[in-house]
């Protein structure tokens, strides 16, 4: 009895089973089933985080995760969502944000569990909002719970605003100088740690790792998405810090992934679908870079979750859905996402109990299929303010 902590719908907090839920969902931020990714998605997360000695980024994802995804046992949400760590992503980003951009003081802890926790039941209400849409509201409760939190941190000396940026009107900026091969590689790869808000390209690469450890489809197009909002961003002249540090690339990343990968089947037109998304991400990025700097907010992963609306919206067939639903990723939905087998599987999920399986195409047995949501995160809490 000492060694478990049980919720009224018998989970046991304490179990091998709850912290798969866990990394699954901290995969789940980039669209990954899979407790294997969201394990080398923590290990980057920490290694980055400490590289940078922003140590304290890596403990507020692991209380952001907690938070959200016991939130949603505590409310009685569908299991089957928790099982799959749809709990999980959006308060793993608000973990990684708040101690990114605010002072790290006890009110700000206060305040990132209360914001990991109201992003479970926000992500219910936004998706029932878009249900008549047939999309998802992916990484946007995150998003809109923590804007909401920054421009109060202006507010309340409490949670001081310390690594946020001052607000200012647009100002002259200067392009990137340095473009030799071994730079634009450290660059590409921070485009990819960027989504959880890591300056590091080793981050980049453990994300990219993980990521092939649950589909290869999805690491080969998160690097793409990296790379081509990189060349794009120097084409044409965008500032050389933001470059530099990854801040193109973070959303971009996330919209190659859902369209080429998750919302259609890979294959040549949504090949071309996710090129063309991942270049208007580029252009809503700096838009809203523009658009945020007078109140000095960061996007986060808005860019993001407005490109990938705007192409799923149109419900454009491009694999034999007739009539495609974009509100989950759920494999009977999305069934391509069913040969998108790990590599390898934890111990537990060698056994005949698939409602706990890592595998994206794993058939979950339980009660209503609830909707999901993606998705991603960005800035850097000393020198990015962008975000």
């Amino acid at each position: 009895m000492a060694n478990t902590i049980t919720m009224s719908n018998g989970m046991n907090l304490l179990s091998f089973d709850f912290l798969k839920i866990l990394l699954r969902g901290t995969g789940q931020v980039m669209f990954q089933n899979s407790a294997w990714t969201g394990l080398l998605f923590i290990i980057g997360i920490f290694w980055g985080a400490y590289a940078e000695g922003l140590g304290v980024v890596a403990w507020g994802a692991l209380v952001g995760v907690i938070v959200s995804t016991i939130t949603g046992y505590l409310i009685g949400f569908p299991a089957r969502d928790g099982e799959q760590g749809l709990w999980g992503f959006n308060g793993v980003l608000v973990g990684c944000a708040f101690p990114t951009f605010l002072g790290n003081t006890i009110w700000m802890w206060l305040a990132l569990i209360l914001c990991a926790a109201l992003t479970t039941w926000v992500r219910t209400g936004f998706n029932n909002v878009m249900a008549p849409w047939r999309v998802n509201s992916f990484t946007f409760p995150f998003v809109f719970t923590t804007w909401m939190f920054l421009l109060a941190a202006r507010a309340m000396n409490g949670m001081p605003p310390t690594h946020m940026a001052v607000p200012a009107l647009p100002e002259v900026f200067s392009s990137v100088e340095n473009i030799r091969f071994g730079s634009l590689i450290v660059y590409w790869l921070k485009g990819v740690a960027q989504v959880f808000l890591i300056d590091s390209w080793v981050t980049g690469l453990l994300f990219l790792i993980g990521l092939a450890l649950c589909s290869r489809w999805a690491a080969l197009w998160a690097a793409i998405g990296s790379a081509l909002a990189l060349f794009v961003a120097l084409i044409f002249k965008a500032s050389g810090f933001e470059i530099a540090h990854g801040l193109y690339g973070f959303s971009a990343v996330l919209t190659a992934i859902a369209l080429a990968t998750v919302f259609y089947k890979p294959n040549r037109r949504s090949a071309l679908w996710a090129i063309l998304g991942i270049l208007v991400t580029l252009f809503i990025q700096a838009g809203m870079n523009v658009l945020l700097e007078p109140v000095g907010l960061a996007t986060l992963t808005g860019p993001f979750c407005i490109a990938t609306w705007l192409f799923l919206l149109p419900h454009i067939q491009l694999d034999e859905q007739e009539k495609p639903d974009h509100s989950n990723w759920y494999p009977e939905n999305k069934k391509h996402l069913r040969d998108q087998q790990p590599l390898i599987k934890m111990p537990a999920e060698q056994t005949a109990d698939t409602s706990l399986a890592i595998v994206p195409g794993a058939e979950v047995k339980d009660e209503t299929p609830g909707r999901k949501s993606d998705d991603s995160s960005e800035n850097r809490r000393k020198e990015s303010p962008k975000r």
